[in-house]
């Protein structure tokens, strides 16, 4: 071999996710297990299926705020306690809200496996809740949210999801805002953890070097006592909704930043859940379209016509149907010409211009040549088991994914895209200068741009 000719690459390593154990306490707490005993680590996580979506409509950011309290207090330790008790055994807690569940993680030696896992416990059964520090949090919430207002990100992301979802319990980020913070109680926050924090609707996760007797047992010690309804024994079960409503006609939302140098940009519409049949085709869809570097997408923006630093496209794949969303920052002179641009590409690989057989090759590869590192760790592993709890996936998910890409033909594609690709039903926000801004969108012919205001 010389170094003028690439290494010849093999074939696409296959993945075999390890076995399950599943057991469910009397209480009806789910418990999975994975044994891992490449290292003397374990990953312990509990998924609570509290995220932003169960908010009330008028009070979003609620579950986030909720989930920010646990580590506050819990019995008779203080939040400072507990985060001393965390440091012993060499960890700290992972707290994260998302759209559709609150998940707890962290990793540990085995040996503290218990003791990582009654902390865990006591913060979910015995949270203090108390009202200095609710004060005190969500103060620190209302001081992060005026942080948002001046990033002009955050400001698209949340026009967007608004725009997009209205009303609909995704039509709100988990951080939430400002004026339903502020007028958030205590008592909303203990309201929320009496209704979605039980036993029988949650799952505890957990990934190491450890005997499913061992789990069993630790599971027990740490959450047997912890009652409530029995109610909601399907994991994420008790989030009743519907998805959302899809767009009659495409719509331009401006939001001024007067003086704005770029143009902050979100384009999309509702499209899948993760549960749907045509996950792969979508998968390598959004790699050929703008999910890589060397996406359609990318190249004409950034590579062509130099309006850009970088584009990119997503589907947000949830319980119910996400967005697909196209995501970038332009110049603002050329922010018309950008979307412009997008529209058209969006509407070629519907069927004007399908993806050809190179790319269809080059999205495969790069979506499966890696995809077996992505169960190197125990948190990694933790993760797709969240993953396979959350959105009610069959245990050979993963091991399907590669040869589900490979599988993927051009009409596979071409019938994906037109039916969760929509031209006429996509929403342009636009956060820059209004000024510069208003004419050059008015004539994409998509309507008169509405010029909106965004509170965070």
């Amino acid at each position: 071999m010389t170094r003028r000719e690439p290494p010849v690459t093999g074939p696409d390593e296959p993945v075999v996710f390890p076995p399950v154990t599943r057991i469910r306490l009397a209480n009806g707490l789910a418990v999975w297990f994975v044994e891992r005993r490449q290292l003397p680590f374990v990953t312990v996580s509990l998924l609570v299926p509290a995220g932003s979506a169960i908010d009330p409509i008028d009070l979003p950011g609620l579950a986030s705020l909720t989930a920010d309290m646990l580590d506050e207090g819990s019995g008779t330790q203080s939040a400072i306690e507990i985060q001393e008790a965390f440091g012993r055994l060499g960890t700290t807690l992972d707290t994260e809200a998302g759209p559709d569940a609150v998940l707890l993680s962290l990793s540990v030696l085995p040996r503290h496996a218990h003791e990582a896992c009654a902390l865990i416990a006591d913060l979910v059964m015995r949270p203090t809740l108390a009202v200095e520090d609710f004060e005190r949090v969500s103060t620190l919430r209302l001081n992060r949210l005026r942080q948002l207002r001046n990033s002009p990100s955050s400001v698209a992301d949340q026009a967007f999801v608004q725009a997009v979802f209205g009303a609909h319990p995704y039509g709100h980020q988990p951080w939430g805002l400002t004026q339903a913070i502020e007028r958030m109680h205590i008592e909303n926050v203990v309201h929320v953890h009496e209704a979605a924090y039980h036993p029988a609707s949650c799952a505890m996760m957990v990934v190491g070097s450890l005997e499913p007797a061992d789990v069993a047992r630790i599971a027990e010690s740490a959450f047997g006592t912890w009652t409530g309804p029995e109610k909601g024994s399907d994991l994420i079960s008790t989030i009743p909704f519907s998805p959302a409503p899809r767009a009659s006609a495409s719509r331009v939302i401006l939001v001024d930043r007067p003086g704005a140098a770029q143009t902050e940009l979100r384009i999309g519409h509702v499209a899948a859940p993760r549960g749907t049949p045509d996950y792969h085709a979508l998968v390598l869809l959004n790699a050929i379209l703008g999910g890589q570097f060397v996406s359609r997408i990318n190249l004409n923006l950034r590579e062509q016509k130099g309006y850009t630093y970088g584009a990119h496209t997503a589907f947000d794949f949830r319980r119910m149907a996400g967005s697909f969303v196209l995501q970038t920052s332009v110049q603002t002179d050329a922010t018309a010409d950008a979307v412009r641009e997008s529209l058209n590409e969006i509407a070629a690989i519907r069927g004007d211009r399908p993806p050809t057989a190179q790319e269809i090759e080059f999205g495969s590869a790069t979506l499966t040549r890696g995809y077996a590192r992505s169960f190197e760790t125990t948190g990694q592993i933790g993760r797709a088991l969240t993953q396979l709890a959350m959105y009610d996936l069959p245990d050979d998910t993963f091991d399907r994914f590669v040869p589900g890409v490979r599988a993927v033909r051009a009409d596979d594609l071409t019938a994906a895209a037109q039916r969760y690709l929509h031209p006429d039903q996509l929403v342009v926000v636009a956060v820059g200068d209004r000024v510069t801004l208003e004419s050059g969108l008015a004539s994409l012919g998509l309507g008169d741009p509405v010029v909106a205001t965004v509170d965070i």
